[in-house]
């Protein structure tokens, strides 16, 4: 049996398809369901329904708000009474665990550092205290007897200096003390060196020094001494406290006053009396 060039069947395949008569295609036709078909009248009721007026259309878009509104009343009644949550609103969840307090911060003190009852400045020096301030010291005056070439004048001059001296410890202010007393010399330099070093990191008050004899007043007529002509030799007793001084953030009071001997050289110099030379000891020593 040959195949047919044209067709994936057989030859004999063929002829027994082409032998079917009009009668049996007839009978095909009459078993094949009917095709679908739109349903009559539905286009004409959509277009009936575009097809109305304005009056009409009116109506309906208010009848339409009307439903959306009543809607929207409701949606936003329910929002007031907590019947549910806003639109886009997430719901708050209440916590149930233990409540984390914040660390508190340290607060800093206001008030000033304390040492020894002294507040501490600063500078880091402890700070005089008011009532013990250098302004409550008065500057000594010279007498004007002091201002005369006798030997009383030598003398007053001479107790002049040991008032300058104390006031210098107890301010800070050396200079009436440096304007009574020579220059360069060692006595004059030593306590003017010896009071800068203590105020330039501390200070003084109290210091006293209150002469309780006069033991001499007379010229110096040794030239061994080696001390200008007209010179007045001065020697007093004195009872001496050194009060209270402040070195840095230490304290150190003198509870008990001693007796020491001052003794000064006193030279009529540019017509004034001038201390060019002194000394201090401290009796029993």
């Amino acid at each position: 049996m040959e195949n047919s060039p044209l067709s994936d069947g057989t030859v004999a395949e063929e002829e027994n398809t082409s032998s079917l008569g009009s009668t049996s295609r007839r009978t095909l036709d009459r078993k094949l369901p009917a095709s679908r078909t739109r349903p009559r009248g539905a286009g004409t009721r959509v277009g009936s329904w575009m097809r109305v007026g304005v009056v009409d259309w009116g109506i309906r878009i208010a009848v339409v708000g009307l439903v959306i509104g009543g809607f929207f009343a409701v949606y936003v009644n329910g929002v007031a009474e907590g019947w549910w949550h806003a639109w886009g609103e997430t719901p708050t969840v209440a916590s149930t665990g233990p409540t984390v307090q914040p660390t508190p911060t340290p607060t800093v003190s206001s008030e000033p550092a304390m040492s020894g009852g002294y507040q501490i400045g600063p500078d880091g020096v402890l700070v005089r205290p008011t009532e013990f301030a250098a302004d409550t010291y008065t500057k000594p005056e010279l007498p004007e007897a002091a201002k005369e070439n006798t030997e009383r004048g030598a003398e007053l001059t001479a107790e002049y200096v040991v008032e300058t001296l104390t006031y210098a410890w107890n301010t800070g202010d050396t200079q009436p003390f440096e304007d009574i007393t020579e220059p360069g010399e060692s006595f004059r330099e030593t306590y003017i060196r010896n009071i800068e070093n203590l105020y330039a990191n501390g200070w003084m008050y109290d210091n006293s020094s209150n002469i309780t004899e006069v033991v001499s007043v007379e010229p110096v007529t040794d030239p061994k001494l080696g001390v200008p002509d007209g010179t007045i030799g001065v020697i007093f007793k004195a009872s001496t406290n050194n009060g209270t001084a402040c070195s840095g953030q230490r304290i150190i009071t003198s509870d008990t006053s001693f007796d020491v001997t001052l003794a000064f050289f006193m030279t009529w110099k540019d017509g004034r009396w001038i201390a060019t030379g002194g000394g201090v000891s401290r009796d029993g020593q």
